[in-house]
């Protein structure tokens, strides 16, 4: 039986310090894994392809559909999640919002990495039949606790105390991450340190650069905004701190998120609709907060209040069981094939030769 080829298709790496990018090549890593099925390229001109699979929803991408293969779009967006990532011009920012609309109705398939995306998508005109909710994961193998030994050495590389409670932030630095509220927590906690890691990807295009590129240039004593830091030495930075702080406005697919549960410290958000199927709250997996005094509370809590700071912390261990490596794979095994039998007699596509 031959395999079925994929191309995937992304710029999602092209702008360092966005989830996007490292999710693309978790998920590439993840399906070229599984050989004994699947041929798997990137960004390949070939057309000998069963299925295209468009991560970002380039011009170039959306030109390749055709009814030779089947096109599938990955949402990790959709046009009411825009506001308050990028400042554009009006009419720029309606032509874009109606450009995403047009190409995600021209996929056959449209895969989701968060289920809240389906009733949009599906008020948008696209049928709840051709939408998968596939979450992201996160390899164990490259986001894991280390001992304390390696954090200290880590800590000392940042100037920061072995003794110090260190709240870390991270991501884009904008308006929607609620990075004003974290600095503004930061000022009722002088006794801890904040740390964000991130910096501004897309530049003065950043809503709310002005006033939050003033704030990184004059801090508070005790906020360090480190910038964009590597993937590959992200593992470190969640584990040279006690706990995680996003207060985020809206969110995507929280990747950070679960690659930090991995070094087993608790995780504090703002409390948003999105997280709550996706991140457990029923289990009691993550604090939460609604403003800036809530938030503080928490902090307060959590660096003071031993049981109440594990009983998070085993709450982020549950979080990171479940994107696992293995179980989404096995999602992924089944959705390629299945989504070709569905439309292989309905497009003509011929089987790809060896």
């Amino acid at each position: 039986m031959a395999k079925i080829r994929i191309n995937m298709l992304s710029q999602a790496t092209s702008v360092d310090g966005q989830g996007v990018g490292s999710a693309y090549l978790e998920m590439v890593a993840l399906v070229k894994e599984c050989d004994d099925i699947f041929t798997v390229a990137t960004n390949s001109k070939s057309s000998k392809f069963d299925i295209y699979h468009m991560h970002t929803v380039n011009p170039s991408y959306r030109m390749r559909f055709n009814k030779k293969h089947v096109n599938v779009a990955y949402v990790h967006f959709i046009p009411s999640t825009l506001d308050g990532s990028l400042k554009m011009p009006k009419l720029f920012f309606k032509v874009f919002k109606k450009y995403v609309i047009k190409t995600y109705r021209k996929a056959d398939e449209i895969v989701v990495v968060n289920p809240s995306f389906i009733p949009p998508l599906m008020e948008l005109g696209i049928k709840r039949e051709n939408i998968t909710y596939i979450p992201n994961f996160v390899d164990h193998e490259t986001f894991h606790k280390i001992s304390e030994e390696e954090r200290n050495a880590l800590r000392d590389k940042y100037n920061i105390p072995h003794d110090k409670f260190v709240v870390m932030g991270c991501g884009q630095v904008q308006t929607r991450k609620g990075v004003l509220d974290y600095v503004e927590v930061a000022k009722r906690n002088p006794d801890k340190v904040f740390v964000w890691a991130g910096g501004f990807s897309f530049g003065k295009m950043t809503d709310g650069y002005k006033e939050l590129k003033a704030i990184m240039d004059n801090p508070p004593e005790n906020v360090k905004f480190i910038g964009i830091i590597p993937r590959t030495e992200m593992n470190g930075i969640f584990n040279l701190c006690d706990m995680l702080f996003m207060p985020s406005l809206s969110e995507l697919f929280p990747m950070s998120i679960l690659e930090a549960v991995n070094s087993q410290k608790p995780v504090l958000l703002r409390d948003l609709k999105l997280y709550e199927e996706i991140l457990f709250k029923d289990k009691n997996c993550y604090a939460v907060g609604s403003n800036v005094e809530e938030f503080d509370e928490q902090v307060k809590k959590l660096a003071s209040d031993k049981k109440y700071y594990e009983s998070y912390a085993k709450g982020s261990q549950v979080i990171s069981d479940f994107y696992s490596k293995e179980h989404v794979k096995n999602i992924w095994r089944e959705y390629y094939p299945r989504i070709l039998e569905k439309w292989r007699d309905k497009k003509k596509i011929k089987p790809a030769k060896e």
